[in-house]
């Protein structure tokens, strides 16, 4: 793959990740004893009073909690998997297969930059 190319992808990457920590933050914080990964904070809803209003309010929390940290999840395997595409650039290991060591196509890198596998390996 040119250099062009990987300038191009790196750019995308990077822009991506740009993302996913905007994203992340605005509802995790950075975990400052491991690296990459985010704690979601818990919401607080404002209850007051003891009614049964506010068990429906601690109910809303958790449930928002629990989608808020599959979000989480997801966003960091995504984060994590960019940050490995950037190191392989940096390496000079980009587009190389995880699996079969083969070259992934750069039409396939074009579309999913942090791609690990060639098309025959994805499975």
């Amino acid at each position: 793959m040119d250099k062009k190319t990987i300038t191009e992808l790196e750019k995308k990457l990077l822009e991506e990740k740009e993302k996913l920590e905007k994203g992340l933050g605005e509802f995790a914080e950075k975990d400052k004893n491991v690296e990459g990964d985010w704690d979601t904070r818990f919401p607080a809803f404002n209850t007051e009073g003891g009614s049964s209003s506010d068990l429906e309010g601690e109910e809303d929390e958790v449930e928002e909690y629990s989608t808020l940290l599959s979000l989480e999840h997801t966003l960091e395997k995504r984060l994590r998997n960019i940050n490995s595409a950037l190191k392989k650039i940096k390496k000079g290991n980009y587009g190389i297969c995880e699996k079969c060591g083969g070259k992934i196509s750069g039409e396939r890198l074009k579309i999913n930059p942090e791609a690990k596998y060639c098309m025959k390996c994805r499975r």
